[in-house]
């Protein structure tokens, strides 16, 4: 559940970059993924992918490539979206 409350986050960051650039589809994202923990678990990027492209099914990111990168330090970053 911790994982989902991050996804969220993160999938609707997605989407306002998309809406902000006028792409009508997101064919890729890459994010950095420190060690984030919520309710005393760390978030794993294998749950935060598939919490993501689960929120991406049937809008403008379904089908999304998703990279997670693991990276030091307590955060994550969006570093990179594609699109048309």
């Amino acid at each position: 559940m911790h994982d989902f409350h991050l996804a969220d986050i993160i999938y609707k960051t997605i989407i306002d970059y998309a809406q902000k650039n006028n792409l009508k589809k997101i064919t890729k994202a890459v994010i950095e993924l420190g060690r984030i923990v919520e309710h005393g678990e760390e978030i794993l990027a294998e749950n935060l992918e598939f919490n993501i492209k689960m929120m991406a099914e049937g809008g403008p990111a379904e089908n999304i490539n998703l990279e997670i990168v693991k990276t030091k330090g307590p955060e994550w970053v969006l570093k990179e979206i594609e699109g048309e």
